[in-house]
């Protein structure tokens, strides 16, 4: 990216060291496994100081602006799987954002900066079974009770949830109006009422855990609440946004990687007397695609900088989550055909990456919500005018 400075570069080689070192040896292992040492794996990223790049330097963090945190989730995209950066994307910018922002200075000492630092595993608790897309619809509930929430409802599909420490979770905390009475509150993991129930099977992604946690009268202190209450549906909808766009930064690297290994076997890998790359229909449909992603990548650059100036990105965000999902669906698809029999095996990383992928058009905001913002942004939603 144009906007990188020797620094950015920098902490991108740091993040390819761990990368090298400490995680790709093993992700084999961890798919099979359907889990990885998140706080084993978080230490050493926040001892690196990775996992605060953009978060205030008093809790820990670096304090820097957002390009250098697209600088490392770029690098993320090095790990041979997307069960890790997902993880790691959790933490930085989906469970921590509106902690690091609104909440107290106690608060923060107490979450934020051992999360900053890798000592505690975060989750971000919105979705629920009937209430995915629909945030709004959530009906988990926190009561006060003297100095207390008592808490009572369920998340589903929360990635960490089976190694996290904390979670950041979206509840009702009036019967107000379904966008005024929701709060964010921080509920740590260990306390009593918090069943983790089931660890989720999932098509791709095998190497995150991902739950569906209930909670049973679950007392926290309402001191655990980040900002004001009544206003975590706003809270919650900036982070979307935050996440939507590392969800947007972290496929680029991952579209790249598949041309190239497709690339690469389709020179080796020879039929009828010549390699696959050879067939036009083989060279000009990836390039077709090479085309595709550096379209993304100009536009993607384009929405970061807007991001670091301090615009507004919602319907740039949004254009490119929809655009992410289904590119990553085209490219994964398109080059694991090229593989022939061998893209279908587990041990290759086209079929990984082409599994993996299909998430990117569900999560963080399915392709149908998103297309209502954009549509929403254009005025072309019946009965409303730009």
């Amino acid at each position: 990216m144009d906007i990188y400075t020797d620094t950015h570069r920098e902490i991108q080689r740091t993040m390819r060291k761990i990368i090298e070192k400490d995680i790709n040896p093993y992700v084999d292992q961890w798919e099979k496994e359907r889990i990885f040492p998140a706080h084993e794996v978080f230490k050493k990223l926040g001892d690196a100081g990775l996992l605060g790049i953009q978060k205030p330097e008093k809790y820990g963090g670096m304090g820097l602006d957002y390009t250098y945190q697209v600088a490392a989730v770029e690098a993320l995209g090095d790990i041979n799987c997307a069960a890790i950066p997902m993880a790691i994307g959790v933490q930085t910018d989906m469970a921590t954002p509106a902690l690091a922002r609104y909440g107290s200075e106690e608060l923060c000492e107490e979450y934020l900066r051992p999360a900053i630092i890798g000592e505690k595993v975060a989750c971000i608790g919105v979705s629920e079974p009937h209430a995915g897309s629909d945030v709004a619809a959530i009906k988990t509930k926190a009561v006060k009770d003297g100095d207390d929430y008592i808490i009572n409802g369920g998340k589903m599909w929360i990635t960490n949830s089976f190694q996290a420490d904390f979670m950041v979770a979206l509840c009702n905390t009036s019967d107000g109006h379904r966008h005024s009475n929701k709060s964010l509150i921080v509920i740590p993991m260990d306390s009593p009422g918090v069943v983790r129930a089931k660890k989720l099977e999932k098509m791709g992604n095998h190497a995150s855990d991902t739950g569906q946690i209930f909670f049973e009268d679950v007392r926290v202190p309402q001191r655990n609440l980040i900002g004001q209450e009544g206003a975590g549906f706003i809270y919650q909808m900036q982070q979307f946004e935050e996440e939507r766009l590392w969800a947007v930064v972290s496929t680029v690297s991952g579209l790249q990687a598949c041309i190239d290994e497709t690339i690469d076997y389709t020179r080796e890998r020879k039929t009828f007397g010549k390699p696959i790359l050879d067939n036009q229909v083989v060279h000009f449909r990836l390039a077709e695609l090479q085309i595709e992603v550096e379209l993304y990548r100009a536009l993607m650059e384009k929405c970061v900088r807007q991001h670091a100036e301090g615009e507004n990105i919602t319907k740039l965000v949004s254009m490119l989550k929809v655009k992410s999902g289904r590119l990553m669906r085209e490219v994964t698809d398109t080059c694991l055909q090229y593989w022939g029999g061998m893209g279908y095996m587990d041990e290759t990383l086209i079929s990984r990456r082409y599994r993996d992928g299909r998430l990117a058009s569900i999560g963080g905001g399915a392709d149908e919500v998103m297309l209502g913002v954009v549509c929403k942004m254009l005025g072309t939603l019946p009965g409303r005018k730009s």
